[in-house]
């Protein structure tokens, strides 16, 4: 059901494209490409302005429904927008060789006790 409404929105966006190529940012459109008498006679410049707008309008409708369509049948995720990765999971489970090297921090504010460290040896060779 979801690969069919990502193939009728792809569809749906093909056409849309088309329909505004054939618009005439000047007026002319549709109806100076097809310069008979009997276009003029049927169309007419305004009314194929107002079809293909009515179409153009129609079609982002159909791509803005389909595409809230689609979001209601995968559905929101639950898990509070987190990523699903198998990357990351293997990430997060994977033992880094040396184990821990920084120590835990403190809890509660206390102090961890300092460590003793040797004291550096005096230069005698002054």
């Amino acid at each position: 059901m979801y690969l069919g409404l990502i193939i009728l929105v792809a569809i749906v966006a093909v056409l849309l494209i088309l329909v505004v190529l054939v618009q005439n940012s000047k007026g002319g459109g549709l109806s100076s490409e097809f310069s008979g008498a009997g276009t003029t006679q049927m169309f007419g410049v305004k009314k194929t302005t107002d079809l293909l707008e009515q179409i153009t309008w129609g079609l982002a409708g159909a791509v803005i429904l389909i595409s809230l369509a689609s979001y209601i049948i995968v559905g929101g995720s639950t898990d509070g927008g987190g990523i699903n990765s198998v990357n990351i999971d293997k990430a997060q489970n994977t033992v880094i060789p040396g184990g821990n090297i920084a120590p835990a921090p403190a809890q509660n504010g206390a102090a961890t006790p300092a460590t003793a460290t040797p004291a550096a040896p005096a230069d005698s060779a002054k």
